[in-house]
């Protein structure tokens, strides 16, 4: 089964938030860049945030885009290329000032933060996931 609108958004949350939590855990003390570790969680969990309310954003316009293709889905390797311009608009947002840490964020933090939880996320949703979560294929990607 294809997953759904509803589906999609539910798996970008629960990826984001946990998956990318966890990983922002170990990565965020060695991200480049100066100042305390207190304030790179901080950036990178802001960051975070970021990503999910653009990622709900971006599902819509995904999700338009798919109806235009005969499977209704993304071929694998689409989901990793996508990260690019998620990453794009979401530096540019932060960067515009909308969040009080993460306003001056080094663009090489950025891009190590970012790059890596997306890859993480990526790997998890193409691999454990479809594992640990057999019915999760079956219901659309809808994780409730």
């Amino acid at each position: 089964m294809l997953p759904t609108l509803s589906g999609r958004i539910q798996t970008r949350i629960f990826l984001i938030v946990v998956i990318g939590g966890l990983w922002a855990l170990i990565i965020a003390p060695f991200l480049p860049g100066s100042g305390s570790t207190s304030d790179k969680y901080r950036t990178m969990y802001e960051i975070l945030l970021v990503v999910v309310v653009l990622g709900v954003c971006w599902e819509f316009l995904y999700h338009g885009l798919q109806q235009l293709r005969w499977e209704k889905d993304w071929p694998t390797l689409f989901g990793l290329v996508l990260g690019i311009p998620e990453g794009l608009l979401a530096f540019v947002v932060i960067r515009a000032g909308v969040l009080d840490a993460a306003e001056n964020v080094a663009v090489a933090a950025f891009v190590v933060g970012f790059g890596t939880t997306w890859i993480v996320t990526w790997l998890f949703v193409n691999g454990p996931m479809r594992v640990l979560t057999v019915h999760w294929r079956f219901r659309g990607g809808a994780l409730l």
